[in-house]
C-alpha cells in the first residue's frame, strides 16, 4: 500500500514557500472551503467540509521532486460543479461542459472562462444534459462525446459539435457504441475516443475502444484497442501521438499508474513510464512540453478491510523527451472529477468533488503556473 500524508496547513492558495518534495510531512488539512463554493448533491448544502471529509486529501508523491511552480486563486465557477468528465480550451478560453449540479447529475450547463476578464460566462449549452462528457477543441469547434445521464451510469452514443464563433451546437454522426467518462484527443484534424466506461447501468464497467471521427466524411470507423481497459483516464497530445495515463479498472478502488502512447500513423500503442501516484477522475495538461496531472480519487483499504477514502491533490508531471516524471507543488484544494484546461501560460483548474464520489460539488478554480 503507498503511504499517504496530509496536505499542510502552510500551503497558501498564492503558492509554497519552498521547493516541493517527494514527501510532504505534516498532518493537517489545508483551507476549508467557503460554504457559497460547495453545494451537495442530496440533501442539504454543506456549510464546511467535516474533520473526516478533510482528512481524506493526500498531497504526497514519490516522484523526485521538480520545480515547485505556482498556484494562484481565480475566479470561482458561476455555481458548484463537478464529473464534466474534464474541460477543454480555444482561442485562450477554457470551457466546462455538463456534470453534475443543482442537485442532478444530467446537466447540460456550458460555462466559459475569460482569464482577461478573471470572469466566467455562459455559453449555449450542451443540447442534452449528461455527466462525464468527453470533450476536445480543435479548428475552432468543440467535440462533446458521450456520457452517462444517470450517476456514473447510463451512457449514450449521442455526439455534438460546438461552433464556438456562432455559439451553437449541432449534432454530428452518433459515436458506434455508447460509452462515458473515456479520453478524447484531436489529431491532424481527427478526433480521439479512447476508453471509457459503457452499460448495461448495472454493471457499468470499463472498456478499452478506440473509436476514430473523421469531421469532414461525419463518419466514425475503429482503431486499434487501448491495451488495458479503463475509464477516467489523463490524455494530452504530443508530437502526434497521443498518451493515456492513469485510471480505474471499473471503479477508484482500481486505480492504475498504466501509461500508454498511441501512434495513430501505425495504429499501435506503446507503454512508458506509468505515473508514480495512481489515480483517476485527474485532470492532464501539455504545457512546455510536459504533462501536467492534476487530482483523482481513490479507496483503498486497512489491514481490516475498512475504507480509506483519498482526495489526491498531488501535482506530478512527466517530460515525454526522457520518459521521466517529477512532483511540484501540490493544488492547495484537492479534487477529482474535475475541469483542467490550458489557459494561456497558466492551466486552470476548476469545479470538482472535494470528497471521494459525487456528493458534493465545489466551484472553486485555481489557476498554475511552473514559473
Amino acid at each position: 500500500m503507498r503511504r499517504r500524508v496530509l496536505v499542510g496547513a502552510g500551503l497558501g492558495i498564492a503558492g509554497v514557500a519552498a521547493p516541493a518534495r517527494a514527501q510532504h510531512h505534516g498532518a493537517h488539512h489545508g483551507a476549508n472551503i467557503p460554504a457559497e463554493q460547495m453545494s451537495a448533491l442530496r440533501g442539504p448544502n454543506p456549510q464546511a467540509l467535516t474533520p473526516e471529509q478533510l482528512a481524506q486529501r493526500v498531497v504526497d508523491s514519490p516522484a523526485p521532486a521538480g520545480p515547485p511552480g505556482r498556484w494562484v486563486s481565480r475566479a470561482p465557477l458561476p455555481l458548484p460543479r463537478s464529473e464534466m468528465a474534464w474541460a477543454t480550451s480555444w482561442n485562450g478560453r477554457m470551457h466546462v461542459i455538463g456534470g453534475y449540479a443543482t442537485g442532478q447529475v444530467d446537466k447540460p450547463y456550458h460555462h466559459v472562462y475569460d482569464p482577461d476578464a478573471d470572469r466566467w460566462t455562459a455559453a449555449a449549452p450542451l443540447p442534452r444534459g449528461a455527466n462525464h462528457v468527453g470533450v476536445v477543441a480543435d479548428a475552432g469547434r468543440i467535440y462533446a462525446l458521450g456520457g452517462f445521464t444517470e450517476q456514473n451510469r447510463a451512457a449514450d452514443n449521442l455526439a455534438f459539435v460546438y461552433i464556438v464563433a456562432e455559439d451553437k451546437w449541432e449534432r454530428i454522426a452518433p459515436m458506434p457504441r455508447p460509452r462515458a467518462a473515456g479520453a478524447v484527443a484531436a489529431v491532424e484534424g481527427k478526433i480521439y475516443h479512447i476508453g471509457g466506461a459503457t452499460d448495461p447501468a448495472a454493471e457499468r464497467a470499463s472498456i478499452a475502444w478506440n473509436e476514430v471521427y473523421d469531421p469532414q466524411a461525419d463518419r466514425w470507423s475503429l482503431r486499434r484497442p487501448l491495451p488495458a481497459a479503463r475509464d477516467h483516464a489523463g490524455v494530452a497530445v504530443w508530437e502526434g501521438r497521443i498518451h493515456v495515463v492513469g485510471g480505474r479498472f471499473n471503479t477508484f478502488e482500481n486505480n492504475t499508474g498504466l501509461h500508454h502512447v498511441y501512434d495513430p500513423a501505425s495504429d499501435t500503442w506503446r507503454l512508458r513510464a506509468p505515473i508514480p501516484t495512481p489515480r483517476s477522475g485527474h485532470g492532464m495538461v501539455l504545457l512546455r512540453g510536459r504533462m501536467w496531472c492534476f487530482g483523482g480519487e481513490e479507496r483503498l483499504y486497512d489491514a481490516r478491510n475498512r475504507p480509506i477514502d483519498r482526495v489526491i491533490g498531488s501535482l506530478e508531471s512527466y517530460d515525454p523527451a526522457t520518459d521521466s516524471w517529477q512532483s511540484h507543488a501540490p493544488m492547495p484544494t484537492p479534487r477529482h472529477g474535475l475541469g483542467a484546461a490550458l489557459v494561456g501560460e497558466w492551466i486552470s483548474v476548476a469545479g470538482g468533488g472535494p470528497i471521494v464520489g459525487g456528493g458534493i460539488q465545489t466551484a472553486v478554480h485555481e489557476a498554475f503556473t511552473p514559473g
